[in-house]
């Protein structure tokens, strides 16, 4: 025990004495260094001249420019039709691709699904590309990603790669829109895909894309934008490689063609154009034997015929996982519009952000639509109604004007009876703030879109398509702020003066016939016929 406690008090005297050195030490070194405080070394740490001097040997900066004169629109048409344009723009990276005047609308020759299909195959295997993956080691050299996508009305091929770059990318842009092989191997692929993503839509609580398809459908029956965007379960085995080059050989002409580039030097970009897609012919013309083309067969021109009427589809509406949501049906009812280039084309989307609308669970303030109509009339009002949003769709001869709304099978007809009077009174009570915040929000919205170089692009890429030229934001920023009250309650009594067009999908047992809506929006105040049954606004 006591030898127990001398060793204690050994070790701790031994640490004491090893702190008193240590510090000792310190306060020694601390000495040392009271003459050096605060005065510079003398020891060179860098190569680097000092701070107010400038760098030798460095390049010459290249500033960004945002005055107008640098932000001009510029378009050249190459010596067989095909446009090009750009706008040049400060980064290092690059938005270029090709649009296509195509799409399901120009499919009334063919099975429904043409275009479908050719989304699926696009940036497959080309002349010069034997296979995907040389497409996409190719891209992933210059930094770059690749995309395409199909509408109504147009077809688009784009990718996004460093500047220096571009040449490699028009070439594969080239090959991928004139030149693909579209394979046995890949067609089927293509043919696995078009039926996965359209079980895949059934299976999901989401109706926007199947009820889109079906309210044109109904509105544009059986002709130019009536025409199914998706494929139809029975048209996927029907299509072959002989229809999708036929389709191609008349579609993919240099005439329905625009080639649109972001970030990019314009006389550089025309010159890349020439070399590839003049110089160079599309599989089609140099392989005889690839296709027969049917007789007779052209391009369909015809203007879209607005028809109205209603599409339903009895089914089950598939729930959210674990959200304790109702069991919902899904309805749309639209009006003919007017096409992108009418004089009532700004009212109307103006308009629309007047009234807006979204989920029942929605958060944020007036950005995100808090105070729209369809909020405040509908949504706060009605709480079994879970979403109520409005959609514009304008296209080159016409457009459609459409609510689309969803509420439990048990209040189907109510939901149709709400959205009717909402459409009714669109013109009615329109106060000065109203209308100030629903042009300050698509001012803003449209800004803000064209801050992104894709967004920029595809711009050009459907204005340059649809009219030879690009016509600036601030003309949209210009014309948004002209628009007054009467011009939204023209607007309006334009869109009442036409047939309605209703889709609907889930469990519609209590869905009105279409001649009911069609009386309720002849009514001043929205009110549907209904018999002895009692009305919400009666």
């Amino acid at each position: 025990m006591v030898l127990r406690v001398w060793r204690t008090f050994r070790n701790a005297h031994h640490c004491n004495n090893q702190l008193w050195q240590s510090q000792r030490t310190l306060s020694r070194n601390y000495s040392d260094w009271e003459g050096t405080v605060n005065k510079p070394s003398q020891r060179k740490v860098t190569n680097l001249p000092s701070m107010d001097q400038p760098v030798p040997n460095l390049p010459k900066p290249v500033y960004a420019s945002y005055t107008e004169e640098t932000q001009i629109t510029k378009v050249t048409t190459l010596s067989n039709g095909l446009r090009v344009a750009s706008e040049n723009r400060f980064g290092e990276f690059c938005t270029v691709g090709v649009v296509v005047d195509s799409g399901s609308r120009y499919e009334v020759a063919y099975p429904s699904g043409i275009s479908h299909f050719l989304e699926k195959l696009a940036f497959n295997s080309t002349v010069h590309y034997p296979d995907k993956d040389k497409i996409l080691n190719n891209l992933e050299k210059h930094g770059g990603i690749c995309d395409s996508q199909a509408s109504r009305d147009t077809f688009i091929y784009a990718a996004s790669v460093y500047t220096k770059g571009l040449d490699d990318t028009m070439r594969l842009l080239s090959e991928v829109t004139l030149r693909p092989l579209i394979t046995s191997e890949e067609l089927e692929y293509a043919k696995q895909a078009v039926q996965f993503e359209l079980e895949t839509l059934n299976m999901r609580p989401e109706q926007e894309t199947l009820l889109m398809d079906m309210i044109h459908m109904a509105a544009y029956r059986n002709n130019t934008l009536g025409l199914p965007k998706l494929c139809p379960k029975s048209n996927i085995s029907k299509i072959d490689q002989n229809m999708l080059f036929s389709f191609l050989s008349q579609h993919y002409t240099p005439s329905r063609m625009v080639i649109a580039g972001v970030g990019v030097e314009h006389e550089k970009l025309v010159d890349i154009a020439e070399k590839y897609f003049v110089d160079q012919a599309p599989i089609w013309k140099t392989d005889n034997d690839l296709f027969i083309t049917p007789n007779n067969l052209s391009v369909d021109e015809s203007l879209a015929q607005y028809t109205g009427g209603i599409i339903q589809e009895e089914c089950e509406i598939p729930q959210f996982a674990s959200t304790g949501l109702p069991v919902l049906c899904h309805i749309m009812i639209g009006l003919e519009s007017c096409s992108h280039q009418d004089p009532d084309f700004i009212a109307m989307c103006v308009l629309n952000m007047m009234m807006g609308g979204g989920g029942s669970f929605s958060a944020g303030g007036p950005g995100k639509g808090m105070y729209t109509r369809l909020y405040t009339n509908v949504l706060n009002r009605y709480h079994w109604m879970y979403s109520a949003t409005a959609y514009s769709h304008s296209y080159s001869d016409t457009g459609l004007f459409c609510i689309h709304a969803s509420a439990p099978p048990t209040h189907l007809r109510d939901m149709v009876e709400v959205i009717v009077k909402e459409l009714v009174s669109m013109a009615s009570n329109i106060t000065t703030q109203e209308l100030r915040r629903a042009k300050t929000q698509l001012q803003s919205m449209l800004l803000m879109n064209l801050e992104a170089r894709p967004v920029v692009f595809e711009d050009i890429g459907r204005q340059v398509l649809a009219t030879g030229h690009r016509k600036r934001p601030q003309y949209f920023i210009d014309e948004i702020e002209k628009i007054t009250k009467d011009h939204i309650l023209n607007a309006v009594k334009r869109l009442l003066s036409s047939q309605p067009s209703v889709a609907a999908r889930g469990d519609l047992r209590k869905m009105p016939s279409l001649d009911y809506i069609q009386a309720g929006l002849l009514d001043s105040a929205g009110k549907m016929a209904k018999g002895n049954k009692l009305s919400l606004f009666r």
